[in-house]
């Protein structure tokens, strides 16, 4: 268990508070329209990663390799991020955050637990109360920019109605219960415009249309050499 210290917004006011994790869930093929997410399937598969045993599918790393840390270490050069919603359960609550699920997509195509453990997992510090967004939840994006070769490129955006209903998605992956006190989990993400490619800096966004706010994060990528 490790402690993080978020900024909790509502309506223009942050209040911080200290959530004690222990459990982080990367949640994986999370579609909604089954054709969206077989095309990330076939996205993933083009580069030799084998199809997941089950969609939706909830795999679980480390729960300190969450980090709000401006800049990551990696081995080597094949790791990308991916944007995602983060929501964390706290005392009867769900909180609801942005984060990267940066990912070794050379190990990823031998096993896909292994890779996501070997990265850290960047979040942005600011989190909204779920039941602030839940009825406009469908209308919420995500996005993401890559900078590769010096350029800063749109990476990823989608709607939140690509997805899972959310309570669907807990549901399914805590047998029919709310999302655990101390755990982290991240919700899915959306197919990479361009296709999965590393970037020396991802930045991403959690957008509220309705609300008219957002929470954002950056890092860069420090690849580390690999002598051996």
């Amino acid at each position: 268990m490790f402690d993080l210290t978020f900024t909790i917004e509502d309506k223009g006011a942050g209040t911080p508070l200290t959530l004690a994790i222990d459990r982080a869930v990367i949640a994986g093929w999370t579609g909604r329209d089954p054709v969206a997410r077989d095309k990330h399937i076939a996205e993933l598969e083009a580069i030799g990663i084998a199809r997941p045993a089950s969609t939706p599918i909830y795999y679980r790393v480390a729960a300190c390799r969450i980090t709000m840390a401006d800049r990551i270490e990696v081995s080597g050069g094949d790791s990308s991020g991916e944007v995602e919603f983060v929501l964390i359960g706290w005392q009867g609550r769900t909180f609801v955050g942005c984060g990267s699920d940066h990912t070794d997509r050379k190990v990823e195509a031998y096993s896909v637990t292994v890779s996501k453990q070997m990265c850290d997992k960047p979040v942005a510090p600011v989190l909204w109360e779920l039941e602030d967004v839940i009825g406009h939840w469908d209308q919420m994006i995500l996005r993401s920019w890559a900078v590769i070769d010096g350029a800063r490129v749109l990476y990823q955006e989608g709607t939140l109605d690509g997805m899972l209903p959310v309570t669907d998605l807990i549901a399914r992956g805590f047998g029919g219960k709310g999302l655990p006190d101390g755990c982290a989990m991240f919700g899915g993400t959306f197919a990479a415009k361009g296709g999965i490619r590393p970037a020396s800096r991802f930045e991403f966004e959690l957008e509220d249309p309705v609300l008219k706010r957002n929470i954002s994060h950056g890092y860069d990528v420090i690849a580390l050499p690999v002598l051996g």
